[in-house]
């Protein structure tokens, strides 16, 4: 019990949010056979934050990703890709993301690590993000804290070899987020 009271405490000094499904966005990029990095598309069907402006060591977050949600700008590439071949979509639906700590760099920059399972494999990623700003929406509504980050994923990772020659392995992921304050948030979430 003395061990789980220090987390509660931590974790009741940040605020409570819920990500704003529609105006968080995850783009990825590869290469294709070295002519050019065409761009992905991938909707976040849920998740939580808690963030502490004060003191990002004590904020954390979990996501889930919805990989049948893959808009690649054409329907037989998207249903090509989301096969078992690639992100084998229809035995694993949602990829999810779970912090694990915070790195504050300075006002406004930081890293994230955490654990991304995609696939059924776990592997640990770290996204560099900026914390652009805090406040309010423009007609007082709601509260809003909103990010950008980046990382490089390596697909390989997540056992996604196929079409070794002809795509490439490093996928550039940039994500827009915008969390909305919400007390019940983490209490909310319901496993997809």
């Amino acid at each position: 019990m003395a061990a789980v009271l220090p987390v509660t405490a931590v974790r009741a000094a940040a605020d409570n949010y819920r990500f704003d499904t529609t105006h968080s966005q995850i783009v990825f990029s590869i290469d294709h056979n070295g002519f050019s990095r065409p761009f992905g598309r991938l909707h976040i069907a849920q998740g939580w934050l808690h963030f502490d402006p004060a003191d990002w060591s004590q904020s954390a977050t979990e996501l889930d990703i919805d990989l049948t949600s893959l808009d690649m700008g054409d329907a037989e590439w998207n249903a090509a890709v989301l096969k078992p071949a690639f992100l084998d979509a229809q035995a694993s639906r949602y990829a999810h993301f779970a912090s694990t700590s915070v790195e504050r760099r300075d006002d406004t920059h930081g890293v994230l690590h955490g654990n991304l399972t995609l696939r059924g494999v776990t592997r640990p990623v770290s996204l560099d993000f900026t914390f652009n700003r805090r406040g309010s929406t423009i007609y007082g509504m709601h509260t809003v804290a909103g990010f950008s980050a980046n990382t490089l994923l390596n697909r390989d990772d997540f056992g996604i070899t196929s079409n070794a020659s002809s795509i490439g392995h490093s996928v550039s992921v940039w994500l827009e987020l915008e969390a909305i304050q919400d007390d019940k948030a983490q209490s909310n979430k319901e496993s997809p």
